[in-house]
């Protein structure tokens, strides 16, 4: 069990002497932490000293104090999710010591080992890999609330507690780094918490950035070797090629959905640091190549073939005898000297202000990966053939992975915006008035689509009806050819469409792209470049989505154009709108169904449909373990590709440090795969009766939770009982809260939704009408229906991860906090209607998940999870009660010094709070 704050605190009798750090337990590295920042808060703030012990609580200090005690309690649970973090590190290689790699969870190792035992031949696994595509996507979401700076603090943080583990150090040396890991923790209180000013999307991408700097440069090729090991292991008579099918997207610059701060100057700013981001990477390694493979024809000879690449290289460097003198008969040296100049020249080209420097450059990463082959072959054919594995491999695999766009930036708009622009292509085309142009959903609009998709489009036209934010959406689309020619055929990934209701609202965004000409034309048959990928949000557009998909893809346009893009039609299901538009449980059921039928839509189509998950942190946004997530998702519906968001704080959680960076990659990659290997195979005779259970319960959830949502009094008590409006005040994020900046429940994006009914400790967004769903179901169905349900719970993947993410959802609840909360709102009878409607359906829901999961405590299958939980809940009781008294003095305090001063505190009793539970929104 990990150690509380009282039982850490050192007494005067005893002083503090630093423990040795051994084997998987986290008291050492805890007591360790501990000490320093409780020796941090003696130093500056030592009548904080008790409270940080857990002796005292904070409502007696004044605002000031307050904020320096929260933002010492969110240094603490910081401080003790990198032990968390360190210590599963710690375990997972003591496993693999001992027992070996198979039998770590996650690992190829493990699904190979099962997957050679069962019988799937090497054939098998090569079809899967020649196609295999996986794209986790980092998204700038506003749920991150660590600064880039503080970032960079807590990493040294866990280095440092890293190399204390180690057994080498003398006493000194030892010393010297608890120096430093002090001064590490110090740094991190005196730089504050919080975010001065509202984020820009620059900062945005720098956030994103530094996170490949930091890890996933170094580590993401090592993905692909951990695979291969497993493959020779598991397969060891059959060879296999290594595709790049594991790449990072991003939206960070290129999610315009309701961010007016992200223009088509700001994605090309992006995209262009992007690129300089991946370039210098792999400068740096070509350098390091460089200064290593000092290899002499005097001692080993140069292959003919080599010799003549050599010499091409070298005319056309147009310094070739300087570079040849500089390192006589190094050849390999040479060669890289003359890739190394290339490299230059384009970053040189590409960067804000271009100079265009004498000699060749690189026209995009493919060239650079040729001549990286041919240094790799050279070598082999010298007799170095592990120095071209071990040496050269590893970085034109680097480049194979990130080329030069380091990720994949998607465009992201909503179909408002879209359809806006499009009638007034429209008037101008009819020389007419926007307004006047058809209903976008009626047969006369289809018509004009499909009519002016069919005409070819050799330069643009005159569109004098177009409006500024029109004119700013085609520029947007002009980018994808302009950046795809000047830096990278990979830089632009896909086109997100938000909002998508109709077929018409896809075919418009062809139409955009046909008008930015990024269409290619052959004898009149025209196809898209780039890929057009509709998302589907709330319960309606998700029922909605295989009827329009099964229209899409009859469209011969389309078809030529996915055939030209890939094969494969991506759709994006969202996980935040459908909940927040039908609860935890209907939001799930009908994200799943959509999914088997769109899969099955796909096959009828000859066209394999690949999803898109936008995934959240929090349980509410479809955040849930990785293997189970994917093991839960409907047999057969990976089809090649798997693409997830990564939001935030999950961002951090996951890349910030190499050792988890790798080992959750791998995990995302291996469940992957384990899913297209088994899945298909794994169809219940139940499975039926199953989806009929999952219907009928997730019709009576939604039924509950509607009619709490749509109470008249609602969005007052929401308002009021909540930091709701005050998140917007934390910075973290340059995107507003509301897409069109109404004041409506319905227009209020999911992550305010669901962030600030975790701060008000309701939490209803993660189980708010399933007591009602499940009891519902035993009372229709009698004794029958309760064993049904008890065999789901056993049988049934997607069943059983609900339930296990609610039960873990209701821990985090406190109703006595809440209604301290409520009594925020002013409207006293509508509050306490509100409010006795939440207690009674959590009640239910704790008493009906209890009664179907067999358990005797909520969530008693996850001890772990408890105890990190219970460890933390004191702290953020207190601070949950101490934001009800700073909200109430915020909200009514008319001295501006005094108002400021309490925002102050309050902002950081949001942060502590969000910190405690490891996610925001």
């Amino acid at each position: 069990m990990t150690p509380t704050a009282q039982t850490l605190a050192p007494t005067p009798e005893a002083p503090f002497a630093p423990p040795i750090i051994t084997g998987a337990d986290p008291h050492a590295a805890t007591e360790i932490l501990f000490h320093a920042l409780l020796e941090i808060c003696r130093r500056h703030e030592p009548e904080l000293e008790g409270i940080l012990k857990g002796e005292a609580d904070i409502s007696h200090l004044t605002p000031a104090l307050i904020g320096r005690a929260l933002q010492l309690q969110s240094i603490w649970f910081r401080l003790l999710s990198i032990v968390e973090e360190n210590t599963a590190m710690r375990r997972r290689r003591h496993v693999e010591r001992t027992r070996g790699r198979a039998e770590v969870n996650g690992t190829f190792s493990k699904v190979l080992a099962e997957a050679s035992a069962a019988g799937v031949t090497a054939s098998d696994i090569h079809d899967m890999l020649s196609s295999l595509r996986i794209r986790p996507t980092l998204t700038a979401h506003p749920t991150e609330s660590k600064r880039v700076t503080v970032l960079e603090k807590l990493r040294k943080v866990y280095l440092l507690l890293r190399e204390l583990e180690l057994p080498r150090y003398t006493e000194r040396e030892r010393n010297a780094l608890m120096t430093d890991l002090s001064d590490q923790i110090e740094l991190i209180f005196l730089t504050g918490e919080l975010q001065l000013e509202k984020a820009t999307v620059v900062r945005e991408v720098s956030w994103a950035l530094h996170f490949f700097d930091e890890s996933l440069f170094e580590t993401l090729p090592e993905l692909l070797y951990s695979l291969e090991a497993s493959l020779a292991e598991y397969y060891p008579d059959a060879d296999f090629e290594m595709p790049p099918f594991f790449q990072f997207g991003s939206w960070v610059g290129g999610d315009r959905d309701g961010n007016p701060f992200v223009t088509s100057d700001v994605t090309r700013t992006t995209l262009k640091r992007n690129a300089r981001a991946s370039m210098r990477r792999f400068r740096t390694w070509l350098n390091e190549l460089g200064k290593w493979l000092s290899i002499t024809e005097r001692v080993l000879p140069t292959p003919v073939s080599f010799r003549k690449e050599l010499k091409a290289q070298l005319d056309a460097s147009g310094d070739g005898e300087a570079i040849a003198a500089r390192n006589p008969g190094e050849h390999f040296r040479q060669y890289l000297t003359c890739a190394l100049r290339k490299l230059d020249a384009t970053i040189e080209r590409n960067k804000e202000e271009p100079v265009i420097l004498p000699g060749p450059h690189y026209g995009d990463a493919d060239q650079l990966i040729n001549d990286l082959r041919g240094l790799e072959k050279g070598l082999i054919e010298a007799g170095c053939r592990s120095l071209a594995v071990n040496q050269v491999r590893p970085v034109r695999r680097m480049v194979e992975l990130f080329r030069f766009s380091t990720v994949h930036l998607d465009l992201r708009e909503n179909s408002t915006r879209t359809t806006k622009a499009l009638q007034e292509i429209w008037a101008s085309a009819e020389n007419a008035e926007p307004e006047d142009a058809p209903d976008v959903d009626s047969d006369a609009w289809r018509a004009w689509l499909t009519s002016e998709l069919s005409k070819p489009r050799v330069r643009p036209r005159d569109l004098p009806k177009l409006s500024a934010d029109s004119r700013e959406t085609l520029a947007t689309f002009g980018l994808v050819g302009e950046m795809r020619a000047e830096l990278d055929r990979e830089a632009v990934g896909a086109f997100i469409l938000s909002m998508t209701r109709s077929v018409n609202d896809i075919l418009g965004v062809y139409l955009l792209a046909k008008e930015a000409r990024i269409y290619l034309d052959g004898a009149g048959v025209e196809i898209c470049q780039l890929p057009i990928v509709p998302l589907f949000e709330t319960i309606d557009d998700l029922r909605a989505a295989p009827a329009i998909m099964k229209d899409l893809l009859s469209i011969p346009l389309v078809r030529r154009s996915v055939r030209w893009q890939g094969g494969f039609q991506e759709v994006m299901v969202g996980y935040s709108d459908s909940n927040k538009d039908g609860g935890y449980f209907a939001s799930n059921w009908e994200l799943y169904k959509a999914q088997a039928k769109l899969a099955e839509v796909g096959v009828q189509a000859g066209v394999p449909i690949a999803f898109f998950h936008g995934r959240g942190g929090s349980v509410s946004r479809g955040g849930a373990p990785t293997a189970r997530a994917i093991e839960a998702l409907p047999p057969g519906s990976i089809r090649r590709q798997y693409r997830v968001t990564d939001q935030g704080e999950v961002v951090s959680f996951k890349y910030s440090n190499r050792g988890t960076a790798a080992y959750q990659m791998e995990l995302t990659a291996a469940s992957v795969m384990e899913h297209l290997l088994t899945s298909t195979k794994e169809q219940s005779p139940a499975r039926h009766e199953f989806d009929d259970a999952m219907e009928a319960l997730s019709g009576a959830s939604r039924a509950v939770y509607t009619q709490l949502i749509h109470h008249p009094g609602l969005v007052d008590y929401f308002q009021n009982a909540s930091p709701l409006d005050e998140l917007a005040l934390l910075n973290i994020g340059s995107r507003p809260a509301r897409r069109f900046g109404a004041r409506t429940l319905s227009d209020l994006r999911a992550i305010p939704w669901v962030f600030a009914w975790a701060q008000n400790r309701h939490v209803i967004t993660g189980w708010y009408g399933i007591g009602s769903g499940l009891k519902n179901f035993i009372e229709v169905r009698g004794d029958t229906g309760e064993a049904l349900l008890k065999r789901m719970f056993e049988k049934s993947k997607p069943f059983r991860l609900i339930l296990d993410e609610v039960e873990k959802t209701l821990r985090m609840v406190d109703l006595s906090i809440a209604r301290e909360y409520a009594k925020l709102a002013p409207d006293a009878a509508s509050r306490d209607e509100i409010f006795a409607m939440i207690e009674a359906e959590y009640a239910l829901t704790c008493e009906m998940c209890l009664r179907v999961s067999g358990g005797g405590e909520i969530a008693f299958r996850y001890p772990a999870f408890r105890e990190r939980l219970a460890e933390r809940l004191p702290v953020i009781n207190q601070v949950s009660r101490e934001q009800v008294e700073l909200l109430r003095r915020y909200r009514a305090e008319t001295d501006e010094f005094k108002r400021d001063e309490a925002k102050s505190a309050l902002l950081l009793s949001i942060n502590c709070i969000s910190v405690g539970f490891g996610a925001t929104g």
